[in-house]
């Protein structure tokens, strides 16, 4: 049985971690021989504290390690703990892990005030609340709190060690880490696999002055302001807000800085390329002043389509005119003519100064009749 060193026995000491092997039962307590001269045992006080999980793992015939908790107690006997062995081997693998920064799938066994506690072999560690998801805990009076808490107990987490404290008992984790290592391990591999024309279903998770940042799947891109729309919209609030679900194209993906440019507007029907059958020259229509420029104003056609033209400084008015904001400013409701439809330049001309011309006058009178 001295199976140890070559058969040669040597006297255990305090504090030392043996390999012995288990070959008896008696008592509830656990013989092992760990190659001294007489077989040590795990006490009953132990053993009778086992789960079903590590007793099933106790068989006669077994190697196992143990911790030298008293080398001759005063019945001569050498004290063993098992439990002690795997903490103490629970805590080099802890050590490993902070070195490593590995994230681990472990379970959540209880909680206080300050975050949840678990499971890390046979060693308890603690993850603050600063350090779990944020999604895990609502926010609310103590009672609601305690709920939050309580439901969390049972489910596993990955987590990652953040501090090791041996002497002080001190094992910290957090899920957090693991969640960011994760969630950059699945924007890699989506990386990989984007092709340009991808479409997806996407989450609006924050807005900024040039746009919409969109998350589809791990991968947050932007959705210029220039592909919300065809209609020319202002800014992104004008569409949507944070939490809306959108439809989304890719158009780029820039592997080496890791940006994905997206579109919502090219999922939909583009008016320019059937501008002749939506508009003819000669056309009335209404349109609000949207911006002055030196040169003219811009006006925004008031139906679904909202298509933006231009009226030239000399399309204001008969007489004239040194400078747009004499005639119109933005905002202003009026009847403009549509003078010319270019679909490739994807130009609009219109004319506030030709809304009564003579030249339309037939067209005009047509399209009253038909009304």
């Amino acid at each position: 049985m001295n199976f140890l060193l070559n058969e040669d026995i040597y006297l255990p000491s305090a504090g030392e971690i043996r390999t012995g092997r288990i070959v008896d039962f008696r008592n509830n307590e656990i013989l092992v021989d760990i190659g001294a001269k007489s077989e040590g045992l795990i006490p009953s006080q132990e053993t009778s504290g086992f789960d079903s999980a590590t007793k099933a793992l106790l068989r006669e015939g077994e190697e196992i390690l143990v911790f030298i908790d008293n080398p001759e107690d005063n019945n001569g006997n050498i004290i063993l703990s098992y439990r002690r062995a795997a903490e103490e081997q629970d805590w080099q693998i802890a050590t490993d892990l902070l070195e490593s920064q590995d994230a681990i799938e472990t379970e959540i066994v209880g909680f206080n005030k300050g975050g949840v506690l678990v499971s890390v072999g046979q060693l308890r560690g603690f993850v603050p609340n600063s350090q779990l998801r944020r999604d895990r805990l609502q926010d609310g009076d103590g009672d609601s709190r305690q709920r939050s808490y309580q439901s969390l107990v049972g489910q596993t987490i990955m987590a990652k060690v953040i501090e090791v404290d041996r002497p002080r008992n001190r094992l910290i984790l957090s899920e957090q880490a693991a969640s960011r290592e994760i969630r950059q391990a699945r924007k890699s591999e989506l990386f990989s696999t984007l092709e340009d024309g991808a479409v997806f279903d996407g989450l609006v998770v924050n807005l900024a002055d040039f746009g919409a940042f969109v998350d589809i799947g791990g991968i947050e891109g932007l959705v210029h302001l220039s592909e919300m729309s065809w209609k020319r919209i202002q800014k992104p609030g004008d569409m949507l807000q944070k939490g809306d679900r959108v439809k989304v194209q890719v158009l780029s993906v820039d592997q080496d800085r890791q940006r994905v440019a997206l579109s919502m507007k090219r999922l939909e029907a583009d008016p320019w390329t059937r501008i002749d059958d939506l508009y003819r020259v000669g056309q009335l229509v209404e349109a609000e002043i949207t911006r002055l420029t030196k040169f003219g104003a811009f006006a925004r056609v008031d139906d679904d389509y909202q298509l933006e033209g231009l009226i030239h400084i000399s399309e204001l008015a008969d007489e004239r005119v040194d400078q747009a904001r004499d005639i119109v400013k933005p905002g202003d409701k009026i009847t403009v003519r549509i003078i010319r439809l270019d679909s490739k330049q994807r130009q609009v001309g219109l004319s506030l100064r030709q809304v009564a011309s003579d030249k339309f006058m037939e067209e005009d009178l047509a399209m009253l009749n038909t009304m």
